[in-house]
């Protein structure tokens, strides 16, 4: 029923894509180019602190610094803004919900889905950097292993995609009812950035004691960790996907669905007395 109905408003869907992309750089002068801009820059920043300052380049589980920290960079962002975009979609679309009946779950997905578009779009610097290291030959950043495990990239990239929209379907209920919820999440997904190996491997942290291995496990059990090491694997070491990670990742993403379709659209009626 949800994907017939889905399926039915799919042009109201795809309007609202097309939307929330150009609002996104209305008042921008680069426009678009941001999409390219913004993960270069920040990316060069990082490699700068972390790679140079603190040392993390002469990491030896890392094949290639930039590249690893790109592809840790680009997911989590992905996976921030869209989050946190689904989370104010019903609030900041009150005056359409109150005048016209649709579906009110389209707006959380179309913002998960506009920002899915220009994450695909931003993934060109990925493949711009790792051109650069295949012409210019740096010793201590060697050209990733491409082998024909790239063609599995999709896979994580999807899976991100269903952890999106359950996280962005609880989020958008819980936000109409709970406004403190988006001032803790803005420290959530602080904290979540620094429990994702995206400047760091979890290979070389110095983790002892029982406490450590508490730790450990608590890193191991965010499902973005288990993404992005899909995602190196595939773009990174060329090797195949690592199951257990598809499996938990695959399984947390499909059990947050139902829980936020589920509670979405147990709330969706009183949506009205709160917007």
């Amino acid at each position: 029923m949800f994907i017939k109905e889905l399926y039915c408003y799919r042009s109201l869907l795809r309007e609202i894509v097309v939307k929330n992309i150009k609002i996104q750089y209305r008042n921008s002068v680069l426009g678009i180019f941001w999409t390219f801009l913004q993960p270069l820059l920040t990316t060069v920043v990082l490699v700068f602190i972390f790679g140079y300052v603190f040392g993390r380049q002469n990491d030896p589980d890392i094949v290639n610094y930039p590249i690893y920290l790109l592809c840790g960079r680009l997911l989590y962002e992905f996976y921030s803004q869209s989050t946190k975009r689904a989370m104010r979609s019903v609030t900041g679309s009150a005056s359409v919900i109150k005048k016209v009946k649709v579906p009110k779950y389209i707006y959380p997905i179309a913002n998960v889905i506009s920002n899915f578009v220009t994450f695909l779009i931003s993934l060109i610097v990925l493949v711009g950097f790792t051109a650069f290291f295949f012409l210019v030959r740096d010793p201590k950043n060697p050209p990733p292993h491409l082998t024909v495990y790239a063609l599995l990239t999709p896979v994580p990239l999807l899976v991100l995609f269903l952890l999106c929209i359950g996280v962005g379907l609880v989020l958008s209920t819980l936000s109409v009812f709970f406004k403190d919820i988006e001032y803790l999440y803005d420290v959530f997904s602080m904290l979540l950035f620094y429990c994702t190996p995206i400047f760091y491997s979890t290979k070389t942290l110095k983790l002892k004691g029982s406490t450590g291995q508490i730790m450990m496990y608590a890193l191991k059990a965010n499902p973005l960790y288990s993404v992005v090491e899909m995602f190196r694997d595939c773009v990174l070491r060329g090797k195949p996907i690592y199951l257990p990670h598809f499996a938990y990742a695959l399984g947390f993403s499909l059990v947050l669905i139902a829980i936020g379709g589920l509670l979405f659209w147990r709330k969706q009626d009183k949506f009205i007395l709160y917007i």
